[in-house]
């Protein structure tokens, strides 16, 4: 059975940082494009970042570009989201997901769309306050 599992989220003040992981089971990533998605109360996903699999190529939101970091280990399975220098606003639940690199567009830029990725994980709450 194909599965995503994020962990890694918490309470953090603003400032502070978290590092997200990805885990796959069932699969291996080496032939996916990942991304990391969030939600926040009463809003639409919104596309975080993204990574390809061939040559790890990736794309940020510009709420968080300097600020998140995006990379992944296919040894480990997994990919993993650091992000520092947190604020209020990127509160959320946030998930990981998977889409074949078959299905993926070529260009990274194209890749932080939600409606492109079959896979998804649960997600995992990040909570920023004082």
């Amino acid at each position: 059975q194909l599965q995503l599992v994020e962990s890694g989220g918490g309470l953090v003040q603003p400032g502070g940082s978290l590092r997200l992981s990805c885990a796959a089971s069932g699969f291996t990533l080496d032939y996916y494009a990942i991304g990391w998605f969030r939600q926040a109360p009463g809003k639409e996903h919104e596309g975080v970042s993204c990574i390809t699999s061939s040559d790890h190529s990736t794309n940020y939101a510009d709420s968080v570009k300097g600020r998140f970091t995006i990379s992944r280990d296919n040894a480990k399975n997994t990919v993993y989201l650091q992000m520092n220098s947190l604020k209020p606003e990127d509160t959320g639940i946030y998930y990981c997901a998977a889409v074949s690199v078959v299905k993926a567009p070529a260009a990274v830029e194209a890749m932080c769309v939600k409606e492109l990725y079959d896979y998804w994980g649960q997600g995992t709450q990040v909570t920023v306050a004082s």
